[in-house]
């Protein structure tokens, strides 16, 4: 199913010729396309140990292989700093007769769950300088959410000050970035992808997941596990609210799952009463 109007479509057929002719070694490789795993990108299995990215979207193939790069960068720092297993770039292929946009190679990281890539941009430096997004979001989400409540909320939310100076941050910390091991008893953290926007922002931004993830109760107990400090706690209620907003209205009718999870945060922080 096709998420965007100007989508480019990946067939699993084509993804293993492209993937066979770019990669030659990789050739007698199983080859699966991970439907709904990626919002920006079709995102395609290869063997045991690797995994592919073809851009959904865009229209220069140079612009494109700059967003690779960068991301390739930011995610080898991440694996790097990271404390649990995260992929690894390998390499950013050129454009074919199959896909018209440079695609990107990496390891998959394996664990037991499925996993998806929703990549957001702009967040983490000035709250207000996401009005415009913010008053888009709100005119689309007219008869699905309760906008006259979250259009107040996002008014108290984008005049919070800021304190901290930025941090090295995973920039998209929702659920199916989320790598769980439930094997030994419960849900243990055992993995984070989509790092390709590993950046210095707001060390707030990455606080989003608990308002994404979790009930009230166990956002408490994250709060003082982490020691967050009132105002940059509330900031990072304001950055999922920013996020959410753009989540229920857009993947309404393409990625219901992600549909369901900007609506179940809109909740949570509708109740909760860090931005009241």
């Amino acid at each position: 199913m096709s998420i965007h109007e100007d989508e480019i479509p990946l067939s699993t057929a084509g993804a293993a010729r492209i993937i066979a002719d770019a990669c030659p070694d990789l050739a007698s490789e199983s080859v699966r396309v991970l439907a709904g795993a990626g919002t920006t990108s079709h995102v395609v299995r290869i063997g045991e140990r690797h995994l592919a990215r073809f851009p959904r979207t865009g229209a220069e193939p140079a612009a494109v292989r700059s967003v690779l790069e960068a991301e390739h960068r930011a995610m080898a720092r991440f694996a790097a700093a990271a404390e649990i297993p995260a992929p690894e770039p390998l390499a950013i292929h050129d454009p074919s007769a199959g896909h018209q946009l440079p695609w990107s190679l990496q390891t998959w990281v394996e664990v037991d769950t499925e996993g998806a890539g929703f990549t957001g941009t702009g967040r983490g430096g000035h709250l207000p300088d996401h009005d415009p997004w913010v008053a888009t979001c709100l005119r689309r989400s007219e008869g699905l959410l309760p906008v006259q409540e979250l259009a107040t909320l996002w008014e108290r939310a984008r005049v919070l000050p800021r304190e901290d100076a930025d941090l090295m941050c995973h920039g998209d910390l929702i659920p199916p970035n989320l790598l769980l091991d439930e094997r030994s008893g419960g849900p243990v953290l055992c993995g984070v992808i989509d790092t390709g926007g590993f950046a210095p922002a707001d060390p707030a931004l990455d606080l989003v997941v608990a308002w994404h993830l979790f009930d009230a109760p166990a956002r408490e107990a994250l709060r003082r596990r982490l020691r967050a400090p009132d105002l940059q706690w509330a900031r990072g209620a304001a950055w999922a609210l920013e996020q959410a907003l753009g989540l229920v209205w857009y993947y309404e009718q393409t990625v219901p799952a992600m549909a369901e999870l900007g609506r179940c945060t809109l909740e949570r922080l509708l109740a909760d009463p860090v931005l009241r």
